[in-house]
């Protein structure tokens, strides 16, 4: 008997009734499906099948797939070992296709697209399904990319996505890439830490801008493990699929799928291409793509291209969240290491801190206030060479030393700074810092008295309650980490009335476009401005108005107001 005498010969086995559950799933798709044993007989299949095929439940089971059903246009028998159908069903795996034909029960011919997985059939063994839809037959009008425009685009698409390390500007250029270019819709499923789906965009192009459908968008329901519908299976990393709106037209089974329906619904996408965006270690969510003005559907060379794009999504994707996280740790390290201000009396105290604008910079900037065993004030600012999570531990360190060294003697700001800097040298992880320490006394007479070294960090300022200023700049030493080992001056004065003092570092007064020379200047003027402010607002104001807005560094703030 030759091959195709074969093929002509219908395999019919006994019929035994299909397990209750995969029934129950075959009637959830809104699609044709069937399901096969291991030698490729229909075991299942859905009424929307039956309605496709012409061919009641009792034709269908218990007869070969292939031999009943598999034709080539010309409604030809396909040889066994050319049939992608059976030989991806018989294997086992999951794989999706278009251009073949099933011989309906008059005799027609249906055109289809499939897709091919294994399900579990509920009595503890293993089937294959096979989910198939009708398509046009017609040629159709092709808007598929040549492959140098394909290779043009991948290659913008990793410029573009690589070039960010901000989540949601890579999403807004991930969506800019792919509409209208390659579709009308594009709707972004994103998978949260903590495993909660987020639908993070559904953009449509209208009259060559792109408009976001914010109605469409926030959470979802969660993803469920068994769904086979093609958005479930997207979100755990299984498989690219295509689909319609008749996809999601039987019974839901679960809440994506309901939200599905309402999306194909809201948006007349007519046809998508959903695949997963998969990380380095996870699966961070999906990109579908969908039509609804153009009239041409998805085929399964679109998904090969969805999948290219998607592949370089997902890297982007995930090294913008790494170092998000990276940046959230470390800037949560770093407000938390920054203290709470003791409470002095007659003394206004405040304080603040503002990271870097560019989330790439992660600066060392501290500063401190705490009281001393003898009752006066230890005030500190500094800066810790570098803008990583390495700057922000080195502040940490020498911080705490510097509490340590300040509690334990009771000597001056020079000698403190100089034992702190011997010690940094011997057991922290800091190569170089600036820093400002002083100490405030009060006399019997009510005046503050500052006593001050400064080891390479710009002078603090002093403003009368009159707005007269005046930089503090004696006592000025070396940075710490250079190893001289030379004496360090102290400077001593006593603050006016109702003035204020500023400790600040210097992101408050450089920027990459201007001297520090300009940015000081700056400062002292909005300082004399704001002088008969609260010091809340003193502060708040001031460093609205002085940091300049090309910074890009953190910026720390210790004010200080005698009381009057």
């Amino acid at each position: 008997m030759t091959e195709a005498d074969a093929a002509d010969t219908v395999d019919e086995r006994p019929v035994r009734p299909a397990p209750e559950a995969l029934a129950k799933t075959l009637a959830t798709l809104g699609t044709g499906a069937y399901a096969a044993d291991d030698q490729g007989c229909v075991i299942a299949v859905n009424a929307r099948a039956e309605e496709l095929l012409l061919r009641s439940a009792a034709e269908l089971v218990g007869r070969d797939a292939h031999d009943l059903l598999h034709r080539n246009r010309r409604g030809e028998p396909v040889p066994r070992t050319q049939c992608r159908i059976r030989e991806t069903s018989l294997a086992r795996r999951t794989d999706q296709g278009t251009g073949e034909w099933m011989e309906r029960g008059d005799g027609s011919l249906l055109p289809v697209s499939w897709l091919i997985t294994t399900c579990d059939t509920g009595d503890g063994s293993m089937a294959t399904l096979v989910v198939f839809h009708p398509i046009d037959d017609a040629e159709p009008a092709t808007t598929a990319l040549s492959e140098r425009e394909r290779l043009a685009l991948l290659a913008e698409t990793t410029t573009l996505l690589t070039s960010t390390l901000d989540v949601d500007e890579a999403l807004r250029r991930l969506v800019s890439l792919v509409v209208p270019r390659l579709a009308d819709w594009a709707v972004i499923d994103l998978i949260t830490e903590r495993d909660e789906v987020v639908r993070s965009a559904v953009v449509h192009a209208e009259n060559d801008k792109l408009v976001e459908r914010e109605d469409l968008q926030g959470p979802m329901p969660p993803v469920p493990q068994e769904s086979p519908m093609p958005l479930s299976r997207a979100l755990r990393g299984a498989a690219s699929s295509l689909a319609g709106p008749e996809t999601y037209q039987g019974p839901p089974d679960s809440g994506i799928a309901v939200e599905q329906r309402h999306l194909f619904k809201a948006t007349g996408m007519h046809s998508a291409a959903i695949a997963p965006i998969r990380g380095l270690r996870d699966v961070l969510g999906a990109l579908t793509l969908g039509r609804a003005e153009r009239p041409e559907r998805f085929t399964a060379k679109d998904i090969a291209l969805l999948e290219d794009i998607t592949r370089r999504a997902g890297l982007a994707l995930d090294n913008a969240r790494l170092y998000q996280q990276q940046r959230k740790v470390a800037e949560t390290m770093q407000r938390h290491l920054l203290p709470q201000l003791p409470r002095v009396p007659g003394l206004g105290m405040t304080a603040r801190y503002l990271p870097a604008p560019d989330a790439s910079q992660v600066g060392g900037d501290w500063y401190d206030a705490f009281t001393l065993t003898d009752g006066t004030t230890a005030l500190a600012i500094g800066d810790v060479v570098g803008h990583d999570l390495d700057a922000a531990a080195g502040m940490a360190q020498l911080r705490n030393m510097l509490r340590a060294h300040a509690w334990s003697r009771q000597e001056s700001p020079s000698k403190i700074v100089e034992w702190l800097d011997d010690t940094s040298l011997r057991i922290a992880e800091v190569s170089m810092a600036t820093m400002v320490f002083a100490r405030m006394t009060e006399d019997d007479d009510g005046q503050f008295t500052l006593t001050w070294t400064n080891a390479g960090h710009p002078p603090p300022l002093l403003v009368t309650h009159e707005g007269v200023t005046h930089y503090l700049t004696d006592g000025h030493g070396i940075l710490l980490g250079t190893a001289t080992h030379e004496p360090r001056p102290n400077a001593t004065l006593t603050l006016p009335p109702g003035s204020t003092l500023l400790l600040y570092t210097d992101g408050l007064v450089e920027s990459p476009g201007h001297s520090i020379d300009k940015g000081l200047d700056r400062l002292r003027q909005h300082a004399a401005a704001l002088a008969h402010r609260p010091l809340e607002s003193f502060t708040d104001r001031l460093l609205e108005r002085t940091r300049p807005a090309d910074n890009e560094d953190d910026v720390a703030l210790l004010a200080i107001r005698v009381p009057g």
